[in-house]
C-alpha cells in the first residue's frame, strides 16, 4: 500500500475511532486496516493510536501527526481532483447525507442515472431524518428539507421549494367531515411533523388571510412516509411535501384539505462542510441533483 492511502487509513481511524468502522467506510477488511496502521507505526517508529476493546483513541504523538497530515492529505486529494476534472473524470468516494422520504422516493431514480454518467465515482448514501452534523460526521454534502438555513458553520445552495399541503383519506374525511375553514381543524386529529413532543404549528394563508393551527392529535412524528401511512390508514389530516403524497392523490386514496389554504413552501437545500472549492464530484453531483429536482422530475 502506498504512503497515501496508508495516511488515509489512519485518518479514517482517527475519525471512525475503530477498525471495524474504518475498514466499512473504506470498503476492505479490519484485519487490512489493522496491518495497515501497524506498518505505519513501524515506519514512523512511534505509536499513534491507543487500542481497547470499546475504541480506538489517538496518543499524543498519534493527535500531533493528525493534526499536521490531515490538511497535507486533504491537499493531495484536491491535486488529484483538478487534474482529473481538467479531462471530466470524478473518480472517488462520495459520502451524501439525505432524509429518509426523498432518499427513498427520489434517490433511487437519481443515483441510477447519475452512475451511467459517471460510473468512477462510488456514491454512499445514509438516510435519516436526525440533523447530521456534516462536519463532524465526514460528510461530502448533506441533502435537507426545512425552512431557510441557520447552520452558521455549513455552505448551503438552495435548489429549489417543496411545495406542501393537506391531505386525508376518503374514508377519514366521510367519517368526520370535510374543514372548510383552518378553524375547523380543532375538530379533526392532526399527524404532525415533529422532532419531539412539541406540537408543531400550520400556518395557512389564502391570498391576504392568514391562520396558525396548532397541530394537535393521537400520532406525531419525525418521517413523512409514516405520517403518509397514518393518514392513509384514516388516522388524521397530515400536512406533508407534495412528493410524499402525489401518487396516493392521483390514485384517489387521499384527497386534498382546504385546497385553497396553503401551507409555506420549504426549502431543497444542500449543505456542505466549508470547502474553500467544491470538489469536483460534488460539484459534478450537485448540478446534475439540481436539474434533476428542478428540471426532470420536480418535486
Amino acid at each position: 500500500m502506498g504512503e497515501l492511502e496508508s495516511l488515509r487509513t489512519f485518518l479514517t481511524v482517527a475519525e471512525a475511532r475503530s477498525f471495524s468502522g474504518a475498514a466499512r467506510l473504506l470498503g476492505t477488511t479490519p484485519a487490512s486496516v489493522t496491518r495497515t496502521i501497524a506498518a505505519l507505526e513501524d515506519r514512523l517508529g512511534v505509536q499513534l493510536l491507543l487500542r481497547t476493546t470499546r475504541q480506538v483513541s489517538l496518543t499524543s504523538a498519534g493527535a500531533d501527526y493528525l493534526k499536521r497530515v490531515a490538511p497535507l492529505v486533504r491537499q493531495l486529494e484536491l491535486a488529484t481532483e483538478e487534474a482529473r476534472a481538467q479531462h471530466g473524470i470524478t473518480a472517488g468516494t462520495l459520502r451524501i447525507a439525505a432524509p429518509m422520504s426523498l432518499g427513498q422516493r427520489v434517490l433511487p431514480a437519481v443515483l441510477s442515472q447519475f452512475a451511467a454518467r459517471h460510473g468512477g465515482t462510488h456514491v454512499s448514501v445514509v438516510l435519516s431524518d436526525r440533523f447530521i452534523d456534516i462536519v463532524g460526521e465526514d460528510f461530502d454534502l448533506a441533502i435537507r428539507i426545512s425552512g431557510p438555513p441557520v447552520d452558521k458553520s455549513t455552505v448551503w445552495r438552495k435548489l429549489c421549494d417543496v411545495p406542501r399541503l393537506l391531505v386525508a383519506a376518503p374514508s377519514y374525511l366521510a367519517a368526520r367531515g370535510i374543514p372548510e375553514e383552518p378553524e375547523d381543524l380543532t375538530e379533526h386529529d392532526c399527524l404532525g411533523y415533529a422532532e419531539d413532543a412539541r406540537e408543531p404549528i400550520w400556518d395557512l394563508s389564502s391570498g391576504a388571510r392568514r391562520k396558525s393551527h396548532r397541530a394537535k392529535g393521537i400520532f406525531s412524528a419525525n418521517n413523512g412516509d409514516l405520517l403518509s401511512d397514518l393518514a392513509l390508514s384514516g388516522e388524521g389530516i397530515a400536512l406533508l411535501p407534495r412528493f410524499i403524497v402525489a401518487q396516493a392523490l392521483a390514485e384517489g386514496r387521499l384527497a386534498p384539505v382546504l385546497p385553497d389554504w396553503q401551507p409555506p413552501p420549504v426549502w431543497l437545500t444542500l449543505y456542505y462542510p466549508p470547502y474553500e472549492r467544491l470538489p469536483v464530484r460534488v460539484a459534478t453531483f450537485s448540478d446534475f441533483f439540481e436539474v434533476y429536482v428542478k428540471e426532470t422530475r420536480p418535486l
